[in-house]
């Protein structure tokens, strides 16, 4: 009992400190532009009668997300160009959010009506800009966390700032967009990035990602500071871990395929469905609110009370669950009180699953290479997701042959659910192996 006083003393302390602060408008501003390239930007698409299979195409500019881990390694080492004075991590987070910004101003300028060519280059331009900002963002949080507790507690915080993005991004901009019309909606989406920016300005540069750290560019384009900075942060995690890295690996790869696979379809659901812009962004902004919160207080308490494992797989069955739950309003129509049934679950399982995949991922990195690392983790979770929703718009098409258009949403959402079954598999595998490995079984190795 004497021990556990000094964590609850530490841990309202650290609730207390300005970084708690600082990542909840880091994580706001990090999940700001995610949807606003995706599902959201899916929704102003079909308003001016663009396919369901362009729709799930243009999804792929979320490819950058996936393949972060390309160019993390520059962002691990290199100082920001013009912005460089104001450190590593933060640098890089001011010249991001800058070009998100830009690239948000470009969307509400050139929209659909100038081509859905436009649409694609700003988007993936927005796209490489929020991915390159998460790089950065997840390597600040990791490294200003001065130990598990306050790592849990500014994960929770990130979670509970980009939840609140989305719910702007994905929520309330559909009541704006329904009063104002959508580029007035996403030039207002490049203004609230100055949040982000604000947050960036005021942080402290983390004190283990030391100026000492920084290599010029001559010399980490040479010899052994490449060789370290690239190949470095990869032989460390195998060989701290060895070959379950990629049993983790995999798991991580599948664990949010269902979310991702429903995705660019959600909002081209509700509008095929009947839903006003209003409804949707009312009880998004509303049920969804509250939903999320509790998701995310239940993901936290679950991966402290009950351990990684047990809160993933929780995690996996919810989300799997909530999304089957969306072929019942293809049948209901467009009941608002369905709708918010739904949508109160879907908020609670997806911030529940995030919370603990993050939390996670977070424990394996290591300090030196925490931004390549936990970038090479996080482009692992959403890379087949990434890939495999291309295609989502073309199978609902294909499953409503010879059935109506919401028949085939039904069966499309029931499929996208059944995919979490391998993830929960793998979890459950894993789980196992450390498991055993904990009480003095095989190692890691």
């Amino acid at each position: 009992m004497p021990a556990t006083t000094p964590r609850k003393r530490d841990v309202i302390a650290a609730i207390r400190q300005p970084n708690v602060l600082v990542m909840l408008l880091l994580g706001f501003s990090s999940g700001l532009p995610f949807f606003l390239t995706g599902n959201t930007l899916g929704y102003w698409l079909r308003d001016e009668g663009t396919t369901l299979g362009a729709i799930g195409f243009l999804s792929w500019v979320g490819l950058a997300y996936s393949l972060k881990f390309l160019w993390a390694p520059f962002i691990d080492r290199l100082p920001a160009p013009i912005f460089g004075r104001f450190g590593r991590r933060r640098g890089w987070m001011i010249a991001s959010q800058l070009v998100v910004a830009a690239g948000l101003v470009g969307l509400s300028v050139y929209g659909p009506e100038h081509g859905l060519a436009a649409v694609g280059v700003l988007a993936l331009v927005v796209a490489f800009a929020s991915s390159t900002q998460d790089i950065v963002v997840d390597a600040w949080r990791i490294e200003a966390a001065a130990n598990s507790d306050e790592l849990g507690l500014l994960s929770a915080a990130y979670q509970l700032g980009y939840r609140a993005a989305v719910l702007v991004s994905d929520a309330f901009i559909l009541i704006a967009a329904a009063h104002w019309g959508w580029p007035i909606s996403y030039f207002t989406m490049a203004v609230l990035m100055s949040i982000g920016l604000g947050a960036s300005l005021v942080a402290t540069e983390p004190l283990r990602a030391t100026p000492g750290d920084v290599v010029a560019a001559p010399a980490f384009l040479h010899g052994r500071g490449a060789f370290d900075a690239i190949i470095g942060p990869f032989s460390d995690f195998f060989r701290t871990y060895g070959w379950l890295a990629i049993l983790m690996f995999a798991m991580i790869s599948l664990y949010r395929l269902p979310e991702y696979v429903m995705g660019p379809m959600a909002n081209p659901f509700y509008h095929d469905l009947g839903l006003s812009k209003d409804t949707v962004g009312a009880v998004r902004g509303s049920i969804g609110l509250v939903s999320t919160m509790l998701g995310i207080a239940a993901g936290g308490v679950s991966a402290v009370r009950f351990g990684y494992f047990r809160t993933l797989t929780i995690g996996v069955v919810l989300q799997s669950l909530v999304i089957a739950a969306f072929s019942i309003l293809s049948y209901s129509g467009p009941d608002v009180r369905a709708f918010g049934a739904v949508m109160a679950a879907d908020n609670f399982g997806a911030s529940f699953a995030a919370v603990a995949l993050v939390t996670y991922m977070s424990s394996l990195t290591s300090v030196g290479y925490t931004a390549t690392q936990y970038a090479l983790l996080s482009s692992a979770y959403t890379y087949v997701g990434k890939f495999t929703k291309g295609f989502s718009g073309l199978t609902v098409e294909r499953l409503a042959v010879g059935r109506t258009l919401l028949e085939g949403y039904a069966l499309f959402f029931i499929g996208a659910a059944l995919l979490g079954i391998p993830a929960l598999v793998l979890c459950l595998a894993l789980s196992r192996r450390v498991r055993d490995r904990d009480r003095g079984g095989s190692g890691l190795h």
